[in-house]
């Protein structure tokens, strides 16, 4: 009886650590994307401290979102989506760390690009241009993203 009993709890052991290797290994597809997904972000702690304090100029001006969100569509939606849902050659930016960026951290990804990600560089863009795509972005919070058709 009592053999009988240990070869139970063993069986039901095994089955539990195999139901969790195998649950950890099942989807490998969702680990990529979480390792995909951060190393999209990770640029963002690469900007240096003086930068990412950086606020902008232009929060309190009601019309540098609109002209941002313009700017975006000519300059960003290619990549990211015409509402910033991502893409496939570009991540979401309604992400947690693009909304938890701080305005000078967006700015400097934005004015230094990410070109080993496939990221242009935007410096030829006029700083007030930059800051009102910077608008835009923060803007993206109070925003849900459009529905994909």
């Amino acid at each position: 009886m009592t053999a009988l009993l240990l070869a139970g709890i063993s069986i039901a052991t095994a089955l539990v650590w195999g139901e969790q290797a195998l649950a950890q290994s099942e989807n490998p597809a969702s680990q990529r994307q979480d390792r995909v997904h951060d190393q999209h972000f990770a640029e963002f702690e690469r900007v240096p401290e003086r930068h990412r304090g950086r606020r902008n100029p232009l929060e309190s001006d009601p019309d540098s979102q609109t002209a941002g969100k313009k700017l975006f569509e000519q300059h960003c939606a290619e990549c990211h989506g015409s509402a910033a849902e991502g893409g496939k050659k570009a991540p979401s930016l309604h992400a947690q760390e693009v909304r938890d960026a701080t305005p000078g951290t967006l700015f400097w990804i934005l004015t230094n690009g990410v070109v080993r990600k496939g990221m242009p560089v935007w410096s030829k863009l006029p700083e007030a241009q930059r800051w009102q795509i910077v608008s835009y972005l923060k803007s993206l919070n109070q925003q849900p993203p459009e529905a994909k058709p």
